[in-house]
Formats: structure tokens, C-alpha cells, sequence
């Protein structure tokens, strides 16, 4: 970072390293059933105008979204190869492979995920998540 970009800008959690494991830590806390479950936090992620494009091929507007999160059976989500993208001042998008196991069958799925982080009044909430299912060719 130059020493202009760094008087301008005194927040570190605008480039690099500490704003990619700022916005990780984010999207593994939206990972987390205890946080997930908890409205409060989950609304406080959120931009006001969130939608998701979930694997299911529904579009999930923020309201949807808040009462499913509350109300969904606890399980376990782990998030593997997390990858970080600047795209503009105040604008990043993370990229990662979710890993969940079904609380009732007990067998795993793959999402691959995507979130589009803006930052709203010096906070960064996720505008956009989209997740695809991926399906793994057996050969």
C-alpha cells in the first residue's frame, strides 16, 4: 500500500491480507449454526438489499432468508479453498467450496459459493451469495 493510499485511507480493512480474513472470518461466522440461528446476527451481515440465488435454484430475497437461517436444522458447514477478490473501493467478492453434511441422511454435499461484500457505513455486509451444487463426475 503507498504511504498516499495509507493517509487517505486509514482503515486496514480496505486491501489486502486483513480485509480478505476480515471478510473470511464473515463468511465462516454465517457458517456457524449458533450464528445462524441467531436473527440479530445474521440481519447484522446482511445489506438491505440481499438476495441469494441458492443451489436450489430459488431466488431468496433478505426476508426469506432471515426466517429460513432461524429456523433451519443445525449442521455442520465447513468451507475449503477460499479465495479473496478486490473488485472496487468498498466492493469484494469470496469465493469458497462448502462442504455440509445432512442432519438427517448424514451425507455430504458440495456448493461451491460465491459472496458479493459491499461496505455500508463502515461495515461490510454480503449484498450477494449465490451457490451452485457441484456434482462430482465419477470418472
Amino acid at each position: 500500500m503507498s504511504k498516499e493510499t495509507a493517509k487517505s485511507n486509514p482503515d486496514p480493512l480496505l486491501h489486502g491480507e486483513s480485509l480478505a480474513s476480515h471478510l473470511f472470518s464473515l463468511e465462516f461466522a454465517l457458517l456457524d449454526p449458533a450464528v445462524r440461528h441467531d436473527r440479530v446476527r445474521v440481519d447484522s451481515l446482511l445489506a438491505q438489499d440481499f438476495q441469494e440465488f441458492g443451489a436450489s435454484g430459488k431466488i431468496w430475497p433478505r426476508a426469506k432468508i432471515l426466517d429460513l437461517l432461524e429456523s433451519e436444522p443445525s449442521r455442520t458447514i465447513a468451507a475449503h479453498d477460499l479465495a479473496f477478490h478486490y473488485v472496487v473501493d468498498g466492493v469484494a467478492l469470496v469465493t469458497y467450496r462448502a462442504i455440509s453434511i445432512d442432519p438427517q441422511t448424514n451425507e455430504p454435499s458440495t456448493t461451491l459459493r460465491s459472496s458479493l461484500w459491499v461496505r455500508v457505513n463502515g461495515q461490510w455486509k454480503v449484498r450477494f451469495h449465490q451457490g451452485t451444487r457441484e456434482h462430482r463426475n465419477p470418472h
